[in-house]
């Protein structure tokens, strides 16, 4: 496991060697792993992750359907609502999709669209690991909406490499380091050797050099 105090003191120096800016950067990792053979799916990590104090950004969610899930994400506030029309409409559009694919990091949608979302945006969304969560009728989004607005998603796919956002520059080195700790014990979790299938783990500001925490 890697000690808390390592995490705070490479934060801090990542800030520290970062070019002055006039606006707030983020704050991500690369975790490089070793000594795990990631062409076997049982190896690989798709995982979404609570943060603590969440990525210091505004995460776009979009929920997709009709009807009574509609209000609900209305209630939520969530950042879309797409019904079976415009799911339908996506599909003939590539590029549009396509940005949507790329603008909203969650999608939420009630299980009679997920055969349409499946055929018109799958080509977007699987690709990015961004394919919906089925919302059941009568399901209650917001406790949901709020876990997802502070969440980041990790998938490894087949690389030994992946970077994770983990806060901004306006947070404090203590909550960035929390964050930090969060991801690193939900992916040492899913590691079949935990720690000991970690090469390195490095931190760094969006312009800033990476300094390496371990």
């Amino acid at each position: 496991m890697v000690e808390r105090l390592h995490i705070v003191d490479a934060v801090k120096a990542a800030i520290e060697k970062a070019p002055q800016r006039k606006f707030g950067e983020s704050i991500d990792i690369t975790v490089n792993l070793k000594n795990i053979d990631m062409a076997q799916p049982k190896n690989r990590i798709d995982e979404t992750i609570l943060l603590p104090h969440g990525t210091g950004r505004k995460v776009g969610i979009a929920v997709l359907g009709k009807g009574d899930i509609t209000t609900r994400a209305k209630e939520a506030g969530v950042d879309a609502i797409m019904g079976p029309e415009e799911i339908e409409r996506l599909g003939g559009a590539p590029r549009e999709a396509r940005k949507v694919a790329n603008r909203y990091r969650f999608f939420l949608a009630e299980p009679s669209v997920m055969p349409q979302v499946g055929k018109f945006l799958g080509p977007r969304l699987g690709p990015r690991g961004r394919m919906p969560t089925p919302i059941q009728g009568g399901t209650d989004i917001k406790p949901i909406v709020e876990r997802l607005r502070n969440s980041v998603k990790v998938r490894t796919k087949d690389k030994k490499v992946f970077h994770v956002k983990v806060g901004s520059t306006a947070m404090t080195p203590d909550q960035i380091t929390e964050n930090i700790d969060a991801v690193l014990k939900r992916v040492e979790a899913k590691l079949e050797q935990g720690n000991l299938n970690i090469r390195s783990v490095y931190v760094k500001t969006t312009m800033g050099p990476p300094v390496k925490v371990v």
